[in-house]
């Protein structure tokens, strides 16, 4: 179905700010970093707490982008060619513009709600029904008031089935996600506490999301849950009268539609068997944990309304697949970086890792392994001519292809403009000419369908490592960071500190999620660290808290700023630039108020203000250190330290004709401190999860998980010892487990002798013994089912990392800087 912004101007009942033209609309966007297509593109300007689309239009309108939904009377000089319609909520007329286009088509459509398991329902549905249906379905986790709408749109006549989620946080949102998803099919998974934080209490949280089913023609839930049951009831009350509505119920404990008769676990399967209409059937999972039997239950009911023959459900059902939930990224061989996506392969899901792939800067050459994309409802060619463009528009520079149809289409891609392209008929070819491809200084991105098993590809192409691995989320780096924003006015600017490698978690790989997610200004300790970050493709402007005389050449080259903390380090400095010529050079003035570590003392003020009236110098921000920020006895010495730094600032402030930023305040200080934010805060430790205030306020996570493998279990007699100067005395029979991981490594040899715990199967496992530089032994006598291979969780969400810092009497900021660079990283996106 085609749209022109003529008929959408008419559907979302805007106004006219500027008409040139009826131009086509195809795609719909909302954040100007994830263009791809200017001249189809309709651009819907939301506002957020931070961040205003209207301040982004003019960049745009420079790329191409000439379609425009505003809410802002606005100057359109400049905009003459433009489209641009004002409407008193974007994200309103966002939602309306969908829901009036998914009321065009009459298909089936699943809706999916509940606290836990809608993406994986969703999944596997795909997985069972994809060769019977051409299927539309959100991508990843599109469930918001923003990604609903974004799922629904590409909706078309070639489409004979819809699964769409949703996931709301607060009363009220349900009912619009309804009028855009429209379902005729209902699944309630479950209740739980997750995103509770909008709510009264569970009846209202039932209530809400039970809105999305008003109009469907099935509700499948489990009645197990007296929460979801009571108010399915009353749904039912409600609807009685309306043939059309019926409910597919299970249960484990009643009579129900599917009634649940054995759950039977074995060798890594799972055995459900189940009486519906008076006979028995089952069914045989290749899971064995509980979330994945309730969820197969849910595809099962589907299958059995949607009247799928029970042989071929129970067929498929042994062939469901594990359903990838983030993109990886990890170092490769020869310097490159792999992304690893290579559980589907659509054009939805495509898009989104193409995303991603342009994030990633530190490299400049680009590669993409894509196999067949397994996607029916449009011609091969025009699906192909598709991932052409949007290769091409990515600026990808190597495409490696992978399976007999996209092969079959090599020609569109040997014409849309990809400097190289290669195809192979299967990853069995593609291994054996493996050596005569070279790989080096670029991103590699592996994206393909599950069956082809690209993951053998990902294998061949990491960097060999041991089996330590240090995970870092990037998804909940920007969590985090949207976390704090929320506490800043629109105008206060934001530092991130990514020095000591980003706390232990990495150097480029998170200085790039920041720069896409518009920090201000980044932080390092040291000129090296800002240099990587440069060779990395980081422009973000960067400051340097400690440089010395040794590298004033590496900042001039790589456009650095310097820290000057000391009357020597800026002499020093301004003899430098001088010497070069250089003028206006960017730097930072730090002022001593009471840390008493680095700065410039009310005494020194002379030197700093003679140096500010050469021309050598540019102030970017003028700053200084909270000695104790987080602690609540001493927010007087906190508020002295502030009020000595508005004092001398106000000296530099007279020296200059020009404004420079102020910030003061850490991690601690922008929660505890709001009147000292000034211009710019600086964030640390909060990015990677840490509260180092103590007051618990905000949703912080954990982005750091470090993990290892056990190499080998023993069994001791009471009596024996482990570990060298045999400290670690057995008291009884006992289960040790040598977990590959030491001091070399960066786990503290305070962590030894019953200090320090890892996770096992979901248990602590105490440390018995000293840790030895490689190898650390735990005590799992009281673990059962643990076997040598398994994964040990050192710290991550279910042990956090301040828990462990506590128990090596440190602080998380050690620990995690402490990771040694042989662990391997491996960063993911949700």
């Amino acid at each position: 179905m085609k749209y022109f912004i003529d008929n959408i101007a008419s559907i979302i009942k805007g106004k006219w700010l500027v008409h040139h033209d009826n131009a086509p609309i195809e795609q719909l966007l909302i954040d100007s970093r994830k263009l791809i297509f200017p001249q189809t593109s309709l651009f819907f300007a939301l506002k957020g707490p931070r961040r205003d689309g209207h301040t982004f239009i003019p960049q745009l309108y420079e790329k191409g982008v000439r379609n425009f939904i505003v809410s802002e009377a606005m100057d359109v000089t400049h905009l003459a060619d433009a489209n641009i319609l004002q409407v008193n909520d974007p994200l309103q007329a966002l939602q309306n513009l969908v829901a009036w286009h998914r009321k065009q088509f009459s298909l089936p459509v699943i809706g999916i709600t509940g606290s836990n398991g809608k993406t994986i329902v969703k999944e596997w549905l795909n997985q069972l029904l994809e060769e019977k249906y051409t299927i539309i379905r959100s991508p990843k986790s599109y469930n918001s008031q923003i990604g609903v709408p974004l799922s629904v749109w590409p909706l078309n006549e070639q489409h004979e089935l819809a699964i769409f989620e949703a996931g709301i946080s607060q009363p009220g949102e349900m009912e619009q996600l309804q009028k855009i998803i429209q379902p005729t099919i209902g699944i309630f998974t479950n209740i739980g506490e997750a995103h509770s934080e909008g709510f009264v209490n569970l009846r209202q949280k039932v209530n809400e999301k039970l809105q999305l089913f008003k109009q469907v023609e099935t509700l499948i839930y489990c009645q197990d849950d007296p929460e979801i049951n009571s108010g399915v009831a009353a749904v039912w009350q409600l609807m009685s009268n309306s043939k059309r509505f019926t409910i597919f119920s299970w249960s484990m404990v009643t009579e129900a539609t599917l009634q649940i008769r054995q759950v039977y676990k074995e060798g890594g399967k799972t055995t459900i068997t189940a009486s519906y209409q008076q006979e028995e059937i089952s069914i045989v999972i290749p899971f064995i944990d509980n979330a994945s039997v309730e969820n197969a239950i849910h595809c099962w009911c589907v299958l059995l309304h949607l009247q799928i023959p029970q042989p071929a459900i129970a067929l498929q059902m042994q062939q469901l697949g594990p359903v990838a939930m983030r993109l990886e990224l990890k170092k490769g061989i020869n310097n490159c970086s792999i992304i690893n996506d290579s559980y589907s392969a659509d054009l939805s899901s495509f898009t989104i890792a193409l995303d991603f792939l342009s994030q990633q800067q530190q490299h400049a050459k680009k590669t993409v392994i894509l196999s067949d994309i397994l996607q029916s409802g449009r011609s091969e060619k025009d699906l192909y001519a598709e991932v052409g463009r949007l290769l091409q528009q990515r600026q990808v520079n190597r495409l490696i292809g992978i399976g007999e149809r996209i092969s079959h289409h090599q020609h569109i891609f040997q014409t849309a403009g990809i400097p190289e392209v290669v195809f192979y008929s299967s990853v069995d070819a593609f291994i054996k000419e493996l050596n005569h491809l070279l790989f080096k200084d670029e991103t590699i991105l592996l994206k393909g369908a599950r069956i082809f098993e690209l993951e053998q590809i990902d294998r061949l192409l990491q960097q060999k490592v041991h089996q330590t691995v240090l995970e870092i989320d990037l998804t909940a780096v920007a969590h985090n960071l949207k976390q704090f924003q929320q506490l800043l006015n629109p105008s206060t600017r934001l530092m991130a500190m990514v020095k000591a490698f980003s706390y232990g978690s990495g150097s480029y790989e998170i200085a790039n999620a920041l720069q896409f997610h518009r920090v201000d200004y980044l932080a390092v300790a040291y000129a090296d660290e800002g240099v990587e970050l440069r060779k990395a493709g980081i422009n973000l402007p960067i400051m340097v808290m400690n440089p010395d005389e040794s590298t004033f050449d590496v900042l001039v080259q790589y456009s650095l700023e310097p820290d000057l903390y000391s009357p020597g380090i800026l002499l020093l400095f301004e003899d430098f630039v001088k010497k070069q010529g250089i003028q206006q050079f960017p730097v930072h003035i730090e002022l001593e108020t009471g840390m008493n570590r680095l700065g410039f003392s009310m005494a020194d003020l002379p030197v700093v203000l003679n140096a500010l009236r050469t021309p050598f110098f540019k102030v970017q921000s003028v700053f200084t250190h909270l000695a104790s920020s987080e602690d609540p006895q001493h927010d007087a010495y906190t508020d002295q330290q502030g009020e000595l730094y508005m004092q001398m600032v106000a000296q530099l402030q007279a020296a200059v004709n020009y404004k420079f930023i102020r910030h003061v305040v850490n991690t601690a200080g922008i929660i505890r401190h709001p009147k000292w934010h000034l211009d710019m805060v600086r964030l640390g430790i909060g990015i990677y999860g840490g509260d180092s205030s103590g007051e618990g306020g905000l949703d912080l996570r954990e982005v750091s998980t470090l993990k290892s493998t056990i190499a080998q279990i023993k069994n001791l007699k009471e009596g024996e010892t482990v570990s060298y100067g045999r400290k670690g005395v057995v008291t009884r029979d006992t289960r040790i487990a040598t977990v590959r991981i030491g001091y070399a490594d960066g786990y503290p040899r305070s962590l030894g002798h019953g200090a320090g715990k890892m996770m096992v199967n979901g248990h602590l496992a105490p440390v018995i013994g000293t840790v030895c530089m490689d190898m650390t032994m735990i005590d799992i006598t009281n673990i059962s089912h643990v076997q040598e291979g398994d994964e040990v969780i050192v710290f991550g969400s279910a042990l956090p990392v301040k828990q462990v810092a506590h128990w090596a009497q440190t602080i998380p900021y050690e620990l995690l800087a402490g990771i040694s660079q042989r662990v391997k990283r491996v960063y993911f996106e949700e």
